[in-house]
């Protein structure tokens, strides 16, 4: 569903302590793996942390215990505890942490915010024309031929194709040490750069030649449903003022940052979990009436430019709903398996009113 693929470049998503071929005795979902998660996860007789942020981020050059970092790590390994950080590749698909933020505000019509570039590839091969329907469903059950909401998407050009076969060969068509020429389809198809390995290995094996003949071309198209924050808008415009009170009640707010007012009914939502002040500007870009996220600076409020209204609710608030989605998304695929959330709220923030 978020192939790591799709993490940033300075993320650390993953499995960063365990083993894949352990078996798992059950899963603690939560949305920081830190010391008592670990120890909640020990208790409670489960294996696996999957985490929203990742407990090792930027690296250790030491184990000593001598922080939280470290005194987790120590205890998941000496526990024999997988932790798996699932960051922002969840982040950057609509159906991820910005689209269940999205689900509680009820907002239609998303799209992403900054869309992901480098996500896809064509693939260019000649098939012998008695095998192209055989190669080209080969290659579209693989997952290839995929563009927004329709499948099975390619393109077929009939031409020949010229080759001579040199010693040692075993050719489909023609003979040993002769040129010859063969009816072909090039089929050309777009597929999600994650899925490579199995739209070659699909390919492979459904064509006939010994040394098939492909192109693998990188695009710099990009992908509509992958990509950093989310804009939708709400059913129906509401004024500012209700924008604000929907948020503080749909997050359980104490406090809401934001800039001043516009006057302006909001229809157009721009949004972004976690920390988002890099996209004030896609979100101004866009025609945003409201930018919801979290962990803007003083100077990054400036940037609305009185033109839309930027709302921080906080880092741990607006992902809060990370540990529902991931919990419902393994509990769908393993339902008889045992799932939990956590129990332990790990928001550092707190706020004294």
């Amino acid at each position: 569903m978020a192939p790591p693929q799709l993490q940033e470049s300075y993320d650390n998503a993953g499995l960063l302590t365990g083993d894949t071929n352990w078996n798992c005795s059950g899963i603690i979902v939560s949305l920081d793996a830190t010391e008592s998660v670990v120890q909640e996860a020990i208790e409670k007789k489960c294996n696996l942390v999957v985490a929203h942020h990742p407990i090792i981020f930027s690296g250790l050059k030491k184990i000593t215990g001598r922080s939280y970092v470290e005194r987790t790590v120590i205890a998941a390994i000496k526990n024999d505890i997988a932790i798996y950080a699932i960051h922002t590749n969840l982040d950057n698909i609509l159906a991820g942490v910005n689209g269940k933020i999205a689900d509680i505000l009820c907002l239609v019509n998303r799209q992403a915010l900054l869309p992901q570039k480098n996500t896809l590839k064509k693939l260019v091969v000649f098939v012998p024309l008695s095998h192209a329907e055989n190669v080209r469903n080969a290659i579209l059950g693989s997952g290839a031929g995929n563009i927004g909401n329709y499948s099975e998407c390619s393109f077929n050009t009939a031409g020949d194709g010229t080759f001579k076969a040199g010693e040692g060969t075993n050719p489909f068509s023609g003979i040993v040490g002769e040129r010859h020429t063969a009816k072909e389809i090039k089929v050309e198809v777009i597929f999600q750069s994650w899925l490579e390995e199995a739209v070659l290995k699909a390919m492979q094996q459904a064509h006939p030649y010994e040394e098939v003949a492909y192109d693998m071309i990188s695009l710099e198209n990009t992908l509509a449903a992958a990509g950093s924050g989310l804009l939708g808008e709400l059913p129906q415009p509401i004024s500012e003022l209700d924008f604000l009170a929907l948020l503080k009640e749909s997050f359980q707010l104490k406090v809401i940052k934001h800039t001043k007012l516009t006057g302006k009914k909001v229809k157009k939502v721009a949004l972004c979990g976690g920390a988002g002040s890099f996209l004030t500007k896609a979100a101004l870009g866009y025609g945003a009436d409201f930018y919801v996220t979290s962990d803007v600076k003083y100077h990054e409020f400036f940037d609305a430019e009185d033109r839309l209204v930027v709302a921080d609710i906080g880092h741990y608030e607006s992902e809060q709903y990370t540990i529902s989605l991931v919990f419902d998304i393994l509990k769908q695929k393993y339902p008889t398996f045992a799932v939990l959330k956590t129990e332990i709220n790990t928001n550092p923030v707190q706020y004294f009113l």
